[in-house]
């Protein structure tokens, strides 16, 4: 099995690259020129987007082809007030240049809206806003020139006092999404509410591609392995949805997320790093039935934390592990 690892948004290596700047509504809001907020607003997506573009050439030099692009390169783009602000235009040329360089060079890159994006609420006015939500980011692939490859990846979100309902109530108002946002999503199990079983039997009624967060299982669970769910959300990567503009001799991977607990008394808060032995004996575990793996790290030290798990597994190579680069080993049972 091979298995590429990636990590998420920032780097705590590069400096200065960060491509989640921003501009609050109260400081927009006291500026003077509408009309020159928004330019200002403009640059700052520009200003992030050139830095994601240092970020994937720092991930091109470690051979890290797996990475989760920021929610917030735009700042303020679903603001209710600007709702009248398309900037798209203005950032053409610099999402297409992101684009062009993650395709060239075959990555696999990704968004996950935040946590109030939330397809299972009884709220009108909360789905309303899931739902720009989903577009803006469906839109931002668009720019980017990406297909369905590409994905969204977000929770079933809350129960509300009544998990069932609430499964209902996400697998409604996800068919009622346009075309394009349904084949840009991957759905994750959470740490508090929706665990992995409760989740791949909405992936499976709807078509989604899981993504198994294995952290999560772990405080989320019932009493099931992770080992014990992974034929079954495998399966989940072989639906239209999953392969949605992939070519025939070259489908997606499944992706799982890892990460680890902070502390004994803070079990769901991340490590600055990631454990090697326990991911190790999953993915062996796993590795007959599975080609190729993504594995997106979603520790506190982001790409640092990537480097020190392969030098982990660097010190295991010959048991089972061989080093292909510098983000990606072979695994065999």
């Amino acid at each position: 099995m091979i298995v590429r690892f990636g990590y998420v948004a920032m780097s705590t290596v590069v400096q200065n690259s960060s491509p989640s700047r921003t501009m609050t509504m109260a400081s927009f809001k006291k500026l003077d020129d509408r009309e020159a907020g928004l330019r200002r607003l403009e640059r700052i997506a520009g200003e992030n987007l050139h830095n994601t573009l240092r970020l994937l050439k720092h991930n091109l030099a470690h051979d890290i082809k797996v990475y989760r692009m920021t929610s917030k390169l735009i700042p303020l783009a679903t603001h209710g007030d600007l709702d009248d602000w398309d900037p798209f235009p203005a950032l053409r040329e610099s999402f297409a240049e992101v684009g062009d360089f993650v395709r060239k060079h075959e990555m696999r890159v990704s968004f996950h809206p935040d946590h109030f994006t939330v397809l299972s609420t009884p709220r009108p006015e909360v789905l309303v806003n899931s739902i720009k939500d989903l577009r803006h980011h469906t839109d931002m692939l668009h720019a980017l020139g990406f297909s369905g490859r590409m994905k969204n990846n977000i929770h079933i979100g809350g129960a509300y006092g009544d998990k069932p309902s609430a499964a209902a109530r996400f697998i409604e108002h996800f068919e009622g999404l346009d075309q394009d946002i349904k084949e840009r999503l991957t759905l994750e199990n959470d740490d508090k509410t929706f665990n992995a079983v409760e989740t791949l039997t909405v992936c499976q009624k709807l078509g989604l591609p899981m993504v198994l967060d294995l952290h999560h299982q772990w405080v989320n669970h019932e009493g099931e392995r992770p080992g014990e769910l992974w034929r079954d959300v495998l399966e989940t990567w072989n639906s239209p949805l999953a392969q949605a503009g992939s070519e025939g001799d070259n489908p997606l991977p499944p992706k799982i997320h890892v990460s680890s607990p902070k502390s004994p008394t803070d079990i769901r808060s991340h490590a600055d790093g990631v454990e090697m032995p326990p991911l190790l004996h999953f993915l062996r575990e796993i590795a007959a039935i599975t080609p190729q793996l993504d594995v997106m790290i979603e520790a506190k030290k982001k790409d640092e934390a990537l480097f020190g798990l392969m030098r982990d597994f660097a010190a295991a190579e010959g048991d089972g592990v061989k080093l292909l680069n510098q983000a990606a080993i072979e695994v065999t049972p």
